[in-house]
């Protein structure tokens, strides 16, 4: 293996470009599903590659509870610098683990206090909230809602609170917690992917724009109430789930619907900036793939001729 097998490790440092690339030019839900997919697939095979090392790199630490065939020079060898990274590996396995369970248990500790929220309220699409606070969001779950404040419809006109409501719509329709999700698990495992998660967040924002700016048919109401609603929330922490003003650069997505709709093709040019950003990110993942399944498939065989 040699190595190669560190190059799961190196790749996410692409994350950067791909992010920038991605949500500057490719259409908001292309972007995201490309975005988020990359970004699971270069943390499964990170997290894959420091496995490989710590079964390796630790075979030769004393009480191990591996077979002792495993730290033969043989072994040992198809790890660079394996008693040091062997060592290194094994804080680096606990804290990814438990980062990914924290962000999960965070998850749902969230949503359920959320749903709390709303006991004792009618089971209608829209809850409404008493409160002087301004703020929306999706709140997903066996009864997909929305939630608003009443301080929030306060402060919006009766069409751009239709634009709200079809936003936050889009959000439980397409589910976007999940890519998230996906996205905050990924940044957790390694901490080149941070960028990827702010694009994702980011590239939801714009599909959930655009799609709700679609479904009324006008682009300059939904750009006025994603403003109003910033305005309106900027002094307000942010919202449980994905929401109306956040996550994201404001000025950017009210930019972006006062200017020309998103490409539609399925699949830019790669001589274009967008083609270059989608071959970049699908390259990076299946290198990074490639890598890590001939890292693992190379460390069995191994592994089983030293067991024999």
């Amino acid at each position: 293996m040699g190595l190669f097998v560190l190059l799961p490790l190196i790749l996410p440092l692409t994350a950067w470009p791909i992010a920038r690339l991605a949500e500057q030019h490719l259409h908001p839900r292309r972007a995201t599903w490309l975005l988020a997919g990359v970004t699971a697939v270069l943390a499964t095979c990170s997290t894959l590659c420091v496995a490989l090392i710590a079964v390796v790199g630790t075979a030769a630490v004393p009480g191990n509870p591996l077979p002792d065939s495993w730290s033969d020079p043989q072994v040992r060898a198809a790890v660079p610098f394996d008693e040091v990274m062997g060592r290194a590996s094994i804080p680096a396995l606990v804290a990814v683990a438990c980062a990914a369970g924290w962000t999960l248990w965070h998850h749902r500790r969230v949503r359920r206090t959320a749903e709390a929220a709303l006991t004792g309220l009618p089971p209608s699409p829209v809850a409404v909230l008493p409160d002087d606070v301004p703020y929306a969001y999706a709140l997903p779950g066996r009864r997909d809602r929305v939630v608003v404040s009443t301080a929030m419809l306060a402060c919006l006109t009766g069409r751009e609170r239709r634009a709200l409501f079809a936003h936050e719509r889009v959000h439980l329709a397409h589910r976007h917690h999940r890519f998230l999700l996906v996205a905050q698990l990924a940044a957790r495992a390694h901490p080149f992917l941070r960028p990827l998660r702010t694009a994702v967040a980011y590239s939801a924002e714009r599909w959930a724009d655009e799609e709700a700016a679609r479904l009324l048919g006008d682009r300059r109401l939904m750009a006025r109430a994603v403003g109003k609603a910033a305005l309106v929330c900027r002094d307000t922490p942010a919202p449980t789930f994905a929401a109306l003003a956040a996550p994201g650069p404001v000025p950017r997505r009210v930019a972006a619907l006062l200017g020309p709709g998103p490409p539609a093709a399925a699949w830019p040019p790669a001589r274009t900036r967008a083609g270059l950003a989608a071959w970049i990110a699908a390259g990076g993942a299946a290198a990074s793939a490639l890598s890590s399944l001939n890292a693992a498939v190379a460390l069995m065989v191994i592994l089983r001729a030293a067991t024999m």
